[in-house]
């Protein structure tokens, strides 16, 4: 069993769990918030979902609160606000810490197998540069740069690739990546 399946996480129910319970799924873990300009990025990750679950891809959303304070709400607001709005049945699960002091360690061992992220360098990214402190939006530092920044982990539970914020979910980079996982059954 892989490192990152050892990895302790917590439901929104608040119930813990580990990573195990995602074995042998090809996973896609996204650093997820309510208030964010990318939030429409929700509506992409439940179509990848609905289209490959049954294929074996698990979306896995993690509100984290590190960006502008974007994920204010609870646990419970937060799954209200993903099922009203965007109709998401992929988990998503309580919201943890991605960077900085106090970061989780599944999000440690994400950046630490995985330190630079595919950019695309959209309109988004622009967006983003003029926000934060030019130069926080590289990817390459091995922090996670924004929400919504994606990371691919395989059936094995070995991270394959990272795509950052500005790569959208159904970008032909992320569909071809998901499908040559899938096609290693």
């Amino acid at each position: 069993m892989s490192k990152i399946h050892d990895i302790a996480i917590r439901r929104a129910d608040k119930s813990e769990t580990t990573l195990g319970e995602f074995k042998g799924k090809v996973l896609l873990i996204v650093n997820v918030a309510s208030k964010c300009g990318l939030t429409p990025q929700y509506e992409g990750l439940e179509r990848l979902y609905e289209k490959y679950a049954g294929q074996g891809l698990t979306v896995l959303g993690f509100p984290a609160n590190e960006f502008g304070a974007q994920e204010p709400g609870t646990d419970a607001d937060i799954q209200q606000f993903c099922t009203l709005n965007f109709g998401v049945k992929f988990p998503v699960l309580s919201k943890l810490v991605v960077k900085g002091p106090g970061q989780h360690p599944l999000y440690a061992h994400l950046t630490s197998e995985f330190p630079e992220a595919t950019k695309k360098g959209s309109a988004v990214r622009k967006v983003l540069r003029k926000m934060v402190h030019p130069g926080s939006f590289t990817g390459d530092s091995g922090e996670i740069t924004w929400n919504f920044e994606k990371f691919l982990v395989d059936r094995e539970g070995d991270v394959v690739a990272r795509f950052a914020p500005d790569v959208l979910p159904e970008d032909p980079m992320v569909i071809e990546s998901i499908e040559e996982e899938l096609a290693k059954a």
